[in-house]
């Protein structure tokens, strides 16, 4: 049991440490921008991304006094998906929602989930701008449609979704202490 936790832990710490730096520095200054200029941070996730989508906003909106957004309340999300399909919620809140001047952020363990790959490419067609954060396979759908994409190299669910967890909220934390 002992092993199990150790490699457990020790390949955590591998998908934590194995991030390109100058991906993070981009999107550190966009989100600093954002924050700066007063406009909006929608983000986005399925499942447990969509708790560390909750999780990220709330820290962006009250630590880095950004306005970030979860539009993941259930009668939202239910009345979307009753009307256009599930694969559609998250289109068509951002329809009701954002414009070309917000930055959307997209959170998909898969990088397949439908819902996410037709948000990004109604983000690209309306010129909204776009991160990912994905894991799985490095060729996935949505990791091809983000300006930056922050691929976790796992295909365990809750390894990529810790590690992107973890790694947006260092983002956050970086940005409290830059103030």
């Amino acid at each position: 049991m002992i092993d199990f936790y150790k490699n457990y832990l020790e390949n955590y710490y591998k998908l934590l440490t194995n991030f390109d730096r100058n991906k993070f520095s981009k999107l550190e200054n966009i989100l600093s921008k954002f924050i700066k200029n007063k406009k909006t941070i929608f983000i986005f996730g399925n499942g447990g991304s969509t708790s560390i989508a909750s999780h990220v906003a709330t820290d962006l909106t009250k630590m880095c006094k950004a306005k970030a957004l979860n539009l993941s309340d259930h009668n939202l999300t239910t009345c979307f998906a009753n009307d256009f399909g599930f694969e559609n919620w998250v289109k068509e809140s951002l329809k009701h929602y954002a414009n070309e001047r917000d930055l959307v952020i997209l959170i998909s363990s898969s990088g397949e989930s439908k819902n996410m790959i037709n948000a990004a490419n109604y983000c690209r067609i309306n010129k909204i701008k776009l991160i990912t954060f994905t894991g799985f396979n490095k060729n996935n759908n949505l990791r091809k449609l983000g300006k930056i994409n922050f691929w976790c190299n796992s295909k365990s669910y809750n390894k990529v979704e810790m590690t992107h967890h973890v790694w947006l909220l260092m983002i956050v934390d970086y940005i409290i202490k830059l103030k």
